[in-house]
């Protein structure tokens, strides 16, 4: 686990394999997304790590709803009464109503491949076969974020979920992209700004257009889901992105 703070008051952590942001100031602390299951006590860790108690958090936000995003939420909504928010397009998935995840035959059928059975292993041993939906999440409005510390913004970006979000945080020009593109994963031979496999997306094709679709937003620091922070301007970022071809472990435009 690497904690850093790549904008003032925010604090990026990464991951054994998934990451996840602390925003903090004077009004307090929230969260952006909390991990795989078995991630819940580095959260826990990272929070204490700075001096801060895990059941004052404002909320937690999530930037879509799949179990590495969403695996501590259900324990902080019903262990401190945490709000747990995301975009009301997502709400169904995050509560475990619907389903927008990569199935186990998708990723068997590509385990033969050193990287993909490597990441299939952590997947198994992060507990992601038995998370559990976050039921008392609750949808976001733009009146709900712009009172939590950061001063939030969310911005839809459908296609690796329907409805997936970035989250820009104005006052620190940091901007997480969740898994809208990442600059890293298990699974690729290559750093950089760079779309999921097209197996992580429920529409591989409208994920990477609405991803180029942020090329507008201001932000020069760049927290993904996956990979290090990106400290360039996030319409450069976006300008390099590289859509995923049928061979896992290459990219291209």
């Amino acid at each position: 686990m690497k904690n850093s703070e790549p904008a003032p008051g925010v604090h990026f952590v990464e991951g054994p394999a998934s990451n996840w942001i602390i925003v903090r100031d004077t009004s307090g602390f929230l969260l952006i997304d909390g991990g795989y299951p078995a991630d819940r006590e580095a959260v826990l860790d990272s929070i204490r790590g700075l001096g801060l108690e895990p059941a004052e958090a404002k909320a937690m936000l999530l930037t879509h709803g799949h179990v590495d995003h969403t695996g501590s939420a259900a324990y902080f909504s019903k262990t401190f009464g945490t709000p747990i928010l995301c975009s009301p397009g997502e709400l169904a998935h995050v509560q475990g109503k619907e389903k927008h995840q990569v199935t186990l035959g998708q990723v068997l059928l590509r385990a033969w491949r050193p990287k993909v059975f490597r990441w299939l292993l952590h997947v198994i041993k992060a507990k992601a076969l038995q998370a559990e939906p976050a039921l008392r999440a609750e949808a976001w409005t733009p009146e709900t974020l712009a009172g939590l510390p950061g001063k939030p913004e969310a911005m839809t970006v459908p296609g690796h979920t329907p409805g997936n979000v970035a989250i820009l945080l104005p006052e620190a020009g940091a901007i997480a992209v969740g898994d809208s593109f990442v600059s890293g994963h298990p699974i690729s031979s290559e750093p950089g700004p760079q779309m999921l496999h097209r197996m992580f997306h429920s529409d591989p094709a409208g994920a990477l257009e609405a991803a180029r679709r942020l090329a507008g937003v201001q932000a020069n620091v760049i927290l993904p889901g996956h990979g290090p922070a990106l400290h360039t301007p996030l319409a450069k970022a976006v300008a390099a992105l590289r859509g995923w071809n049928p061979k896992v472990g290459s990219s291209h435009q």
